[in-house]
């Protein structure tokens, strides 16, 4: 037996997947770190419209003062803006394709630079797996505008906007040579984007796997009809697992993960936020009391099967994401099916916190499940849970008192008990697809023997496609380095130089450590930030040699004791040279 489960952990230890990148866009934050900072302070992200808004959206003003019409999503900001050049795209281009597509485009390069990798130069494949919502740019943008219609290609329409072609137009612009696979489980497709991935990294097919989902709805600013017993909210608010649940809202989104098989992030160095222990996705068939109604078979087989695979036990994993709508028929059934799946194993009751960020951001449909996901990785590398918000009695129906489960409703310390900080991220579609995934918080990374024992001066590599861009990246170069004091220099350095595309406007900055660095970039000094604009041409290469110059004793030695390709050099010559001489040059000052 203790062969055997040695076995299984084994297995599970290679199946372990790490997140070493994310990028995402989400009512109230353009970032990653902004949202984070909005579900630590409790923040709630829905925006409610006035009469002028929804009129100049083009809402009909006979819905203004109808009772049941909801003048409230969730919004994000500037959807209209793309930088078409920087993808080569024209302005032409730029206007036919569905901003979803535009927006995840650019979320992925972010994902990227986040993880510290330039897809054009990386040796391994990468690839990416993801879906997204109907096309309302489509139906409401470009088929109700018949002159512009006329003056394109029907086929560029087809592609810019279809559902087909997100995936597959990223890999083209980003040059990502793995699976590029489009995923449509309507609101579960994020999330079961994230288990395809894995899956695919696991299998071998990927080295890096991209995962995520978009869902923008235009225009933004319109409300919606409530129905009683539907899945929408009556006044705009999520209130999940609350007595006074009455449905969900729905917002606008997107989210990337950028994924890595465990051992090999390690090995690299990669900055590692979390780890995916297991994933598993099933589908609730016929047994339910109709197509769209969620099933309390399905969700438990599904979170059963995830923490199988996982290798842990229920009681271990402290804080689960629910998908929680908020509905009547929905929260007590989520309920139901995880304390099924942890009494499987455990008695415990009210140890595993438990929340939603639909309280927050509203119900991001087919971004929904990445959202979920980048909230509970963001708390495991915090430390913290954050609140879910709108809860005050709990639902009639659901029996939290007897349940492993306690709604959080303050941002709380994420204590251990010295087992790993652990959490499972729900997502459930409607048509019954369920995916679950089981994630711990990141292992202790030790600090690689080049960051610790580093060259002096470093060289802080920035470059762009306009020299306005320039100044930006210059700038929030300065913000994150302001705003982080404990990163590593020379890792920022490397990141700089090798997880980078390099563009024609460069600026090269010098400088010895973090404050110097800072300081350096406040004043933009000139003898220390060097700025270039490489024009095309010709460069042909040429040798220069510096002839007689002021040599003095060790005016190399700094060199040869820092820069280890400068001393593989020194010491191939020295050897060359030693039968000659008679001596080792290595051995003496240089």
């Amino acid at each position: 037996m203790d062969i055997a489960n040695n076995f299984i952990n084994t297995l599970n230890e290679q199946d372990e997947i790490a997140i070493i990148g994310m990028a995402g866009r989400f009512p109230g934050a353009k970032k990653v770190d902004i949202f984070w900072q909005n579900l630590r302070d409790g923040v709630e992200s829905i925006s409610f419209f006035t009469d002028e808004e929804l009129v100049s959206a083009g809402v009909n003003p006979t819905l203004l003062n109808d009772p049941s019409y909801v003048k409230a999503s969730g919004v994000l900001e500037d959807i209209e803006l793309f930088d078409a050049s920087f993808f080569s795209f024209s302005p032409r281009e730029a206007e036919i394709i569905d901003p979803q597509h535009r927006l995840f485009m650019e979320c992925v390069w972010e994902a990227l630079e986040n993880s510290g990798y330039n897809s054009e130069t990386y040796s391994g494949q990468i690839g990416i797996f993801a879906g997204v919502a109907a096309s309302t740019y489509l139906l409401s943008n470009l088929y109700t505008n018949q002159d512009f219609l006329e003056s394109v290609d029907k086929y560029q329409i087809f592609i810019g906007n279809d559902k087909d072609f997100l995936p597959t137009q990223v890999s083209y612009k980003l040059n990502l040579r793995g699976p590029s696979i489009n995923v449509q489980t309507a609101c579960s497709t994020s999330l079961v984007s994230v288990h395809l991935a894995c899956q695919s990294l696991m299998n071998g097919e990927s080295d890096i796997a991209l995962a995520g989902g978009v869902s923008v709805a235009v225009p933004q600013k319109t409300g919606y009809q409530y129905q009683q017993g539907g899945i929408l909210s009556p006044d705009g608010h999520c209130r999940a697992f609350d007595a006074q649940a009455k449905g969900t809202i729905g917002g606008n989104g997107l989210g990337v993960v950028v994924l890595k098989r465990l051992e090999d992030a390690i090995a690299d160095g990669d900055t590692i936020h979390a780890v995916i222990k297991g994933s598993a996705v099933n589908n609730d068939g016929s047994l339910k009391i109709g197509y769209t109604a969620p099933s309390v078979d399905g969700q438990r087989e599904v979170i059963l099967e995830a923490i199988a695979l996982a290798g842990v036990e229920p009681e271990t994993i402290t804080y689960i994401e629910a998908h929680g709508t908020g509905t009547e028929l929905g929260d007590p059934i989520e309920i139901k099916a995880l304390t099924q799946a942890f009494r499987a194993s455990t008695n415990k009751k009210n140890f595993c916190a438990i929340g939603s960020v639909k309280t927050n951001v509203g119900h991001l449909n087919t971004a929904a499940g990445v959202t979920g996901l980048i909230k509970t990785v963001l708390a495991l590398k915090h430390k913290q849970i954050p609140p879910s918000l709108h809860f005050q009695e709990p639902n009639p129906q659901i029996d939290f008192a007897n349940s492993p489960f306690y709604v959080n409703t303050a941002i709380s310390e994420w204590k251990s008990n010295g087992i790993p900080k652990r959490a499972g991220v729900s997502s459930l579609g409607i048509g019954g697809t369920n995916a679950h995934v089981i994630l711990e918080e990141a292992p202790v990374q030790t600090r690689h023997g080049s960051s610790l024992h580093s060259r002096p001066w470093q060289l802080l590599l920035l470059s762009a496609k306009t020299s306005t861009a320039l100044e930006t990246a210059t700038a929030q170069l300065h913000t994150h380095l302001q705003q982080n004091p404990d990163i590593l220099l020379p890792d920022v350095a490397h990141t700089l130089q090798v997880g980078r595309c390099a563009f024609d406007h460069r600026r090269m900055v010098v400088c010895q450590d973090l404050n110097d660095a800072v300081k350096v970039l406040t004043s933009l000094d000139g003898q220390r930030v060097l700025t270039y604009h490489r024009k095309p041409s010709h460069c042909p290469v040429i040798f220069m040699f510096s002839g007689q110059g002021a040599q003095y004793v060790n005016m190399g030695r700094e060199l040869y004791l820092v820069e280890p390709t400068f001393k593989k050099h020194i010491d191939i010559c020295a050897e060359i040279l030693q039968p000659h001489l008679g001596l080792d040059l290595s051995l003496i000052h240089i």
